[in-house]
């Protein structure tokens, strides 16, 4: 279960709690907020990141690929997205002694990650009620 509460009644500030990890979130100054913790969008956008880089990780140690560093880096443009649209951009720096094939293989593995899927292939659900 992931838990969000409020940290300050005067201020945007808020709590999450993901099982035994504590991060801070709010809002940007431009939305009002504190700017003490990343926003929701930037959580989303962090979660593709993350999963980009565990999942080439996890695909070169299973695959002796001599992958010695990853670096993800995301960036938004979120111009239109009232319009429905949302773009990420994703770009990738790995460093080891590979080959270039095993570059490109772990180019088309970081595109297939579990996060890029749900936010690229499936359909949510959502269903939002009062807790009892």
């Amino acid at each position: 279960m992931i838990t969000v509460r409020r940290s300050n009644h005067s201020d945007t500030r808020h709590d999450l709690l993901i099982r035994d990890h504590d991060l801070t979130v709010d809002m940007a100054p431009s939305d009002g907020g504190s700017d003490d913790g990343p926003d929701p969008h930037d959580l989303y956008d962090a979660s593709l990141a993350a999963c980009k880089a565990l999942t080439m990780l996890w695909y070169a140690q299973r695959n002796d690929i001599p992958l010695e560093d990853i670096e993800v880096s995301v960036t938004r443009d979120n111009s239109e997205e009232r319009k429905g649209i949302y773009r990420l951009m994703a770009e990738v720096s790995v460093s080891g002694p590979m080959t270039a094939a095993q570059r490109e293989t772990l180019l088309g593995v970081a595109g297939k990650c579990p996060v890029h899927k749900l936010m690229t292939s499936v359909t949510t659900e959502i269903e939002t009620r009062w807790r009892v």
